[in-house]
């Protein structure tokens, strides 16, 4: 369950920044991804605890799938980005001659040509909500 809800927070966000790409600043679009990452750690972790209950293991994928659900949130939105300036077929042939273009260009910040820090740090915002909404939710005491 909480994969599923993963996918569809990734979709909307990808979505969201294909319909707004154009109009974003650095600073709008780091705050985006961050408030991704921050929702996705919410909602998985929010559904972990309340099926998994005290389950470290089941913690611990939450964590792992809301990470996961804000790198490919990112990740998505710049092939979609592609195909619609360009078109389907010449993202096709840019993931034929550069497989991981998205990744990469997750991973490198466009204004200094280094690592964007960011990038990393949605991933560990993700985890951290996650695990943390998972305890909190799952260590509740049931009212007997």
């Amino acid at each position: 369950m909480g994969f599923f809800v993963s996918v569809v927070v990734s979709l909307l966000y990808s979505g969201l920044i294909l319909a707004t790409y154009k109009d974003q600043s650095t600073a709008t679009a780091n705050t985006l991804y961050l408030a991704h990452a921050l929702l996705n750690g919410a909602v998985v972790g929010s559904l972990v605890g309340l099926t998994a209950h005290r389950s470290n293991g089941a913690r611990i994928g939450g964590a792992v799938i809301a990470a996961l659900g804000a790198f490919f949130g990112y990740a998505n939105a710049l092939p979609l980005i592609f195909a619609w300036e360009r078109s389907p077929m010449a993202l096709g042939d840019l993931l034929e001659a550069e497989p991981f273009f998205p990744a990469k260009a997750w991973w490198t910040s466009e204004a200094h040509g280094g690592v964007d820090w960011f990038s990393p740090l949605g991933l560990v915002v993700a985890a951290a909500a996650a695990w943390g909404l998972a305890y909190a939710v799952g260590n509740r005491r049931r009212p007997t």
